[in-house]
């Protein structure tokens, strides 16, 4: 099964512009993961686009690593795709 996702636009506040692509990669590499391993829930198996999705919300620690970031960032959404 072939999975296209496409994310226009991921808002960050408080995130250094200088960190924005590599939480933008860590978000991408996190997603990828949790699908392969865990697959696509039910009602996205059979097709379906969003317009938009709710996350949620979820705690950081301040100076977290962008990498940490980006993979919590990432267990959101997936986690969102279920709702």
């Amino acid at each position: 099964m072939n999975v296209e996702l496409h994310i226009e636009r991921l808002i960050l506040h408080g995130v250094a512009p200088g960190e924005r692509y590599r939480v933008g990669a860590a978000v991408e590499r996190e997603l990828a993961r949790l699908i392969e391993e865990s697959g696509l829930p039910d009602q996205l198996t059979q097709g379906g686009a969003r317009a938009r999705l709710d996350a949620g919300s979820f705690a950081i620690d301040p100076g977290m690593p962008a990498d940490a970031l980006g993979a919590a960032i990432a267990r959101a959404v997936y986690g969102g795709l279920s709702r």
